[in-house]
């Protein structure tokens, strides 16, 4: 019974907390067979109710159709019409590796492969079996998407990406790029089109 009341006043205290800041819950995207399959293999991981993606108030003052990335509070939000914006949690690059700075969208890949830098194999040798490129699939780093970024046509080599450690969401864990849940970088992955304008601040 006292679990019960609990549970209760859990659930009413969230329910206030939402509502007064104008959270509206944003429904999971359509999976193909692939991304069901793949996604059901990456490690769960329960995460807070504050970093599911909700649509809010705009805090940004953007254009329609930009995305900030807020590495101080680990939020994506991506502007919409109507004074609106979803904001999802993020995993940033911690203080070493992090970047900011504007770019766009210039390609986008489902399941991508992935091929670790140079420079990321001179500080993580164990990753050299891996400099040839890994497939797209439950176990590449990349996850479900990737978002490509590019200043003035060349690759920053930093990604919009989902992840294999879904636990590392809210915290400073990648090398500069900005991880997504899978099946939040699904959803982002089929809102955005190539030619998004990305900010990182």
């Amino acid at each position: 019974m006292e679990c019960m009341k609990q549970t209760v006043i859990v659930s009413l205290a969230l329910s206030v907390l939402l509502g007064a800041c104008q959270y509206k819950s944003v429904n999971a995207p359509a999976l193909s067979a692939r991304d069901a399959e793949y996604i059901a293999l990456v490690p769960k991981f329960e995460h807070y109710v504050t970093q599911l993606p909700y649509e809010i108030t705009d805090p940004t003052g953007l254009a329609p159709g930009t995305i900030l990335i807020d590495t101080t509070e680990k939020y994506l939000y991506y502007v919409e019409p109507n004074k609106k914006a979803i904001r999802y949690a993020v995993a940033t690059g911690d203080e070493a590796f992090g970047w900011t700075g504007e770019a766009v969208i210039q390609r986008k890949a489902e399941w991508p492969r992935w091929t670790p830098p140079a420079e990321m194999l001179v500080r993580w040798p164990h990753l050299k079996p891996f400099a040839g490129g890994m497939e797209g699939g439950p176990e590449n780093p990349l996850g479900a998407r990737a978002l490509y970024l590019y200043q003035n046509g060349r690759d920053t080599l930093y990604r919009i990406h989902g992840t294999n450690e879904p636990e590392t969401i809210g915290h400073s864990a990648s090398s500069g790029c900005i991880r997504m849940r899978n099946i939040d970088v699904v959803d982002l992955f089929n809102r955005v089109p190539v030619g998004t304008k990305v900010i990182v601040r």
